[in-house]
């Protein structure tokens, strides 16, 4: 069946996943998996501490839990072997921690072995092969430190590579939009891109180009068939309903004798649809198919209006390297605002958001939306809505939205702007207003010169630039005075995980986070730092 909606899953870092076995082939950290599947694809997200009897509650899934066995209780006694023990005490007390685990979506534990344990207790590595977990023994002399740091640098190497990627993949395709045959030149890109094969679906559902190898015929009989679940039905013209009242969903994905295959809907109207086929999905390949459908949405629109014809022209000029300043005259305006929306209630029409999807409230509502503000440039995205508003068109609140509107800013602060937006739509959406502004008001601190305020800020806030999660979290505490809960709504996180990082925050910074006089010096300096 295509995959045109997924369930929401465990928030994963924006970077790609590690092999497990990446892992295990660094001869600095000499770690053994010793029980559990030992397969290629077993991938980890992150690595976690812990010495929680039950780290259920602590977890997102996707981790290496890592934890020396301090939790585990005098009274199930030592290992199995040793002479007077009761052995199901033991199994006992191991199979429940690891199926909680297991539970949580925990992708392997790590046990380290001294000071506690002199060896890996065999009831854990025998409930770890009867769920399924990969056990990895930790030798002594390698920190659980490391193991994280480790972790964290191969994830680096990986976001690298496949920035890279993309960034060779995008200038690639837009090379080839600009070329006397575009259609088939970024069809052709696109197929050698991912490995694999692709196709343009016309209206009729004819195919009208493609290019690749290893189009066999149970594939391309299953890609004409996600081509139908995403192709709106049209009629003179204009868009109709489907059957269900639902709209057509705008991508679809499945997996046939081992291809990948996903398909794009091009437009709102013009009913074109791009098929991707590719033996593997790696990183990046949805980023890189997603530029080829923009970029045939503009190949095969057939109306477009002067309006439309500039906007066109602004993104091609921006996936062929032009700086934002360059191309916003063809937008219009010179200094802009960027807004972030979340829809406060889902209509039965409207289908969730698919995991990595353009649909927040469906693509029909995200355009309303934009309208209403007085702009076309909409982004619909993991249920969040953008929109890059000229300066001049003060946002409005809209019913059945909560958002966050930037200051006004020039092109090339945009992504400082993007960043005030999300802010301003997280404390939107903690205070349950239905709009916040950045920076509405002014205050004392711009009676200090800025030079000697960043100084300052930098300085005080020093013990937290290398933790960003650190610092965004004691950026919404303050911000939200303290509260727990509504702070962790604002970040999407348990409300421990706030306590636990401002109370890591308290000790960096060897400051009582409950005085008043250092919670305004620290408002003071993320304020300055924010501003970058």
């Amino acid at each position: 069946m295509p995959d045109t909606a997924t369930p929401s899953a465990p928030a994963v870092p924006p970077t790609p996943p590690v092999p497990l076995a990446a892992l295990l082939a660094r001869e600095d950290l000499a770690l053994r998996q010793i029980a559990g599947p030992s397969r290629p694809d077993i991938v980890i997200h992150w690595a976690h501490t812990s010495e929680m009897a039950d780290p259920y509650p602590y977890l997102l899934g996707g981790e290496l839990l890592l934890t020396a066995g301090v939790h585990v209780p005098d009274a199930a006694g030592p290992d199995r072997d040793a002479p007077g023990r009761a052995a199901p005490a033991w199994d006992a007390y191991f199979d429940d921690y690891v199926s909680r685990i297991v539970a949580a979506g925990g992708t392997a534990l790590g046990f380290g072995v001294a000071p506690v344990h002199d060896t890996v207790p065999r009831a854990l590595v025998e409930a770890c092969d009867r769920h399924g977990l990969p056990l990895l023994e930790v030798p002594p002399r390698t920190t659980f430190s490391g193991v994280a740091r480790a972790v964290w640098q191969l994830m680096a190497q990986a976001r690298l590579a496949e920035l890279r990627r993309v960034t060779e993949a995008q200038q690639s395709l837009a090379a080839a939009a600009a070329r006397p045959d575009p259609v088939p030149s970024v069809l052709r890109q696109l197929a050698q891109r991912v490995a694999g094969w692709s196709v343009l679906y016309g209206p009729d559902g004819a195919q009208i180009a493609t290019a690749g190898r290893g189009q066999d015929a149970e594939a391309q009989e299953a890609m004409a068939g996600l081509a139908r679940v995403v192709r709106p039905v049209v009629s003179s013209g204009a868009v109709r309903a489907l059957p269900a009242g639902r709209p057509a969903p705008s991508s679809a994905a499945d997996t046939v004798a081992g291809t990948h295959l996903a398909a794009y809907a091009l437009g709102t109207a013009q009913g074109f649809v791009l098929g991707v086929a590719s033996p593997r999905r790696d990183p990046g390949d949805n980023t890189i198919a997603s530029v080829a459908a923009v970029l045939l949405s503009l190949l095969t629109g057939e109306h477009q209006s002067g309006d439309d014809v500039a906007r066109s022209a602004a993104l091609v000029r921006l996936l062929l390297g032009a700086a934002p300043e360059a191309v916003a005259p063809l937008l219009g305006a010179e200094r802009w605002l960027v807004v972030h929306a979340r829809a406060d209630a889902r209509p039965p029409s409207v289908p969730e958001p698919r995991a990595g999807g353009r649909d927040a409230r469906g693509s029909v509502a995200a355009s309303a939306l934009g309208a209403a503000l007085g702009s076309a440039l909409v982004d619909p995205a993991n249920g969040i809505v953008r929109v890059l508003v000229p300066a001049d068109r003060e946002p409005a609140p809209q019913p059945g939205w909560t958002l966050g509107v930037s200051a006004a800013v020039a092109p090339h602060d945009w992504p400082a702007a993007d960043t005030q937006a999300s802010r301003a739509l997280a404390r939107a959406r903690a205070t349950r207003a239905p709009l916040v502004r950045h920076g509405e008001r002014t205050g004392l601190a711009d009676l200090v010169p800025p030079a000697q305020a960043e100084v300052h800020a930098r300085t005080l806030l020093a013990p937290l630039s290398d933790a960003p999660a650190l610092t965004e979290t004691l950026r919404a505490w303050l911000s939200l005075h303290g509260s727990w809960d509504r702070t962790a709504v604002a970040l999407s996180v348990h409300r421990n995980t706030v306590r636990q990082r401002i109370a890591r925050c308290a000790t960096l910074l060897r400051a009582d986070l409950d005085d008043p006089d250092v919670r305004m010096e620290l408002w003071f300096a993320l304020k300055q730092v924010g501003q970058d």
